[in-house]
């Protein structure tokens, strides 16, 4: 394996354990579990290591968090969809506002409308198509703001180009 990629899996795995440990940390909006962690952690991985592993990190961080009992159904289509959108938006425009913005839009409409199906017929759960988005849109407005915080630190003290350049 290349040194690059070990580097890529295992910044993968220290977000995920943040993501997992994070998710401790939620407040239950309705029938979601709003853990502004996760989207911190999509947004931290959807530009440092680009949509792909943003996906699969979202996917395991997802499960994870499952099967310990802090997390439900509802967090795989959010988060997933959040940071696949997070890393694409990054990816074509190099800008981190993207990425936020990607994140907010994936987590918060996109995500929350594919749930209402996981709710409604997974969960049992009776609640309109839209009923998501604001618990979706609450919880991951305060993680990109969370990434907005963490990024600017890492770009003023140059850190982020230098963490960027070691796993391009």
């Amino acid at each position: 394996m290349k040194s690059k990629s070990i580097h890529r899996l295992a910044l993968a795995g220290i977000l995920i354990a943040v993501g997992v440990v994070g998710g401790t940390f939620s407040i239950p909006v309705g029938a979601s579990k709003c853990a502004p962690v996760q989207h911190l952690v999509n947004v931290l991985a959807g530009v440092l290591l680009g949509p792909w592993y943003a996906v699969g990190m979202a996917f395991v961080t997802s499960l994870l968090r499952n099967l310990m009992g802090t997390g439900t159904l509802l967090a795989f289509p959010g988060s997933m969809i959040g940071a696949l959108c997070c890393g694409l938006a990054y990816r074509a425009g190099r800008k981190l506002y993207l990425a936020y913005l990607g994140e907010v839009i994936g987590t918060g409409i996109l995500g929350a409308l594919a749930a209402w199906p996981i709710a409604t017929f997974l969960l049992g759960k009776t609640a309109a198509v839209f009923a998501f988005v604001l618990p979706f849109l609450l919880s991951t407005a305060v993680g990109a703001a969370i990434s907005v915080l963490v990024l600017s630190a890492l770009g003023r003290t140059r850190v982020l180009g230098r963490l960027e350049e070691s796993l391009q």
